[in-house]
């Protein structure tokens, strides 16, 4: 926009809005930011949301874009692989990438969300406002009907546009569909499985009671254990499981004697590791894991949805916030690209652009919840690994995982990825199934023919329309 005066409204100060906040300040926009939460550098907000989060290269470019690289670095744990746990205790460290540069991180929501408030606040035409409640958004006249928690006034703010980057419950997304006055199609599927919060407290001496540079996993089938760990010693821990199904699942998980059972049966060296078990169990809420996905994103050139708002995932590729992030990317380049353009150009690109990656992340987080639960756990994927390791080591630059190609490879999108990576992956468990390759063949040999079918699979994927 060549007017950068423009007055721009964002609703939600969480990972995404004020990252937003910070590069729109920095472009040069006066920026106004409401937030339903209290501040978080001020107060303790969790309330058992996860407090730490996967971190990684499509993040990060966009930590690069606003120049903070420096400081969030300091708020990471890196973390090389999946350190797998089995029944007996017996644990596998499975790296993440065949390449020793290639990790992702453990970070703290609370302290890079602070960061990025401090850092959009430096900016004197971006101010922050908090405990203030979006109650909808009038897309046809761009203003926003606002409530304050504290002193119960409500008000109207209007601007140029309204960007919501007020996650998967949007105040925006819910005017969209309410309002009924343009096409707009939504929906929001829900797993079968919830997730609870646990933790393992560090050692009286302050250290990690286990491998620190891990992302430990305990998988038993139809639900799982993960940890992640913090700066403190500590890990989070995340127990997912059904809901109704199975022996033990959360609607039955009733009494301490039940979830002590439970963890003893499938989960002992964990249990070991958590004699706060009972306490961070009946104290944490037990929480949905749902997708959303919706279209359109924005209205004429009035309101535009992003990050979760517009695409709320399940959290089993560590991509959550990292796709979010990227949208900043992503909308800044469009900004760059549509420098005397209007909104409405600059929202319509910008969707154009972004929805069909977002798309296949959604569905690459939901396939990433069987591997984890599940797969790890199976030999045939054991040895699938240990070729893609293997492949990845000798040839660098030249093959990558479905899971690097999403995690590691931000030049390419997520359908990108996705598309290539399932196809690797079809191409590797069907010809270890039928013998014609296995992780005693010569390692060229096994390149050639894994890069061979995995081309006939993606054009047969082409011809099909997929």
């Amino acid at each position: 926009m060549t007017n950068k005066k423009q007055n721009i409204l964002i609703i939600g100060a969480g990972l995404c809005g004020s990252l937003l906040a910070l590069r729109l300040g920095q472009r040069g926009y006066n920026v106004t930011v409401y937030e339903m939460r209290p501040d978080l550098r001020k107060t303790d907000i969790s309330a058992g949301r996860s407090i730490n989060l996967a971190f990684s290269d499509r993040g990060n470019k966009a930590i690069k874009l606003v120049g903070i690289e420096a400081q969030v670095e300091k708020l990471c744990i890196p973390m090389n692989g999946r350190m797998l746990h089995d029944k007996d205790g017996n644990t596998f460290l499975s790296n993440y990438s065949g390449r020793d540069h290639e990790y992702i991180n453990s970070i703290s929501r609370g302290q890079l969300n602070a960061l990025l408030l401090d850092e959009a606040e430096k900016h004197d035409h971006v101010t922050i406002h908090f405990n203030t409640q979006c109650k909808s958004v009038d897309f046809e006249n761009t203003t926003a009907h606002f409530q304050d928690y504290n002193t119960k006034n409500e008000f109207v703010e209007d601007a140029d546009c309204i960007i919501a980057t007020d996650g998967a419950g949007s105040a925006l997304r819910k005017s969209y569909y309410l309002e009924r006055k343009f096409l707009f199609s939504f929906s929001q599927e829900y797993l079968t499985h919830g997730y609870k919060e646990l933790s393992i407290l560090p050692t009286e001496t302050g250290d990690y009671k286990t491998y620190k540079n891990a992302l430990h996993i305990w998988p038993r089938g139809d639900f799982m254990v993960i940890a992640l760990p913090n700066l403190d010693g500590s890990f989070t821990v995340t127990l997912f499981l059904s809901y109704a199904e199975g022996e033990y699942n959360f609607n039955n998980l009733t009494t301490p004697e039940i979830v002590i059972e439970f963890f003893q049966k499938e989960f002992p060296d964990a249990l070991e590791l958590m004699p706060n078990l009972v306490d961070d169990f009946f104290e944490n809420p037990t929480a949905p894991l749902g997708t959303v996905k919706c279209s359109p994103w924005h209205y004429k050139g009035n309101t535009l949805l992003m990050g979760d708002s517009a695409h709320a995932i399940v959290p089993f590729y560590g991509q959550g916030m990292n796709a979010s992030f990227e949208d900043v990317v992503e909308f800044d380049a469009v900004l760059d690209a549509h420098k005397d353009s209007d909104w409405e150009t600059i929202f319509t690109a910008f969707e154009k652009t972004r929805k069909k990656d977002t798309d296949a992340i959604a569905d690459l987080a939901i396939d990433n919840f069987h591997e984890m639960k599940d797969h790890v756990g199976q030999p045939i994927f054991q040895e699938k690994r240990k070729i893609e390791m293997a492949l990845e080591k000798a040839f660098p630059d030249e093959y990558s995982s479905k899971y690097s190609l999403v995690t590691f490879n931000e030049h390419i999108g997520y359908r990108e990825a996705m598309l290539r990576g399932r196809a690797q992956d079809k191409a590797i468990l069907t010809m270890l199934a039928d013998g014609v390759i296995s992780a005693n063949h010569h390692i060229k040999d096994i390149l050639d023919k894994v890069t061979a079918v995995t081309n006939e699979i993606l054009e047969d994927d082409k011809v099909a329309g997929l």
